[in-house]
């Protein structure tokens, strides 16, 4: 019984070792500073739009529909052509947290299904990791709508 575990013992601290050496080393520091560096270079590409459209005499309200359309569809397109999954294997978050991240989180699942058809494919798998996120996002928005409702109706 002794021996038994004085081996299992063993085993433990080879299996500890073992995993510490093979485990990969942190690169938080690197990875923030690429996240940051790209997720903000998404950020200026969008920013350029922007003033782009303003200068050109959109309306405020046309010119944020314009810009996000126009980033949702260079994301959707980078992802298409799968520029996209290698930017964001680099950039880590700075690709996720921009509006061209939840036009690839649509656009990677429909094509990963593709070859399953259209309804059951490319239909019913596309909202797989945006969906959640729908749902959350509207469900928040209007439960903030309520009470920035009810605090202008109280405090008016």
């Amino acid at each position: 019984m002794k021996n038994s575990k004085s081996k299992e013992n063993i085993i433990k601290k080879e299996f500890s070792k073992l995993s510490t050496e093979i485990e990969p080393k942190n690169k938080l520091i690197k990875n923030c500073f690429f996240a940051f560096i790209i997720g903000g270079l998404l950020c200026v590409v969008g920013q350029f739009f922007n003033n782009l459209f303003t200068n050109m005499g959109l309306s405020e309200e046309n010119v944020g529909s314009t810009v996000s359309i126009i980033m949702v569809f260079i994301g959707a397109s980078l992802t298409g052509v799968g520029i996209y999954d290698k930017i964001a294997n680099f950039a880590g978050a700075g690709t996720v947290v921009p509006i061209t991240g939840f036009a690839n989180s649509i656009v990677a699942p429909a094509i990963e299904f593709k070859k399953e058809g259209f309804v059951f494919g490319v239909g019913a798998k596309m909202f797989t990791i945006a969906g959640p996120v729908l749902v959350y996002g509207i469900s928040t928005s209007v439960i903030v709508g309520i009470i920035h409702y009810c605090a202008n109706y109280l405090f008016k």
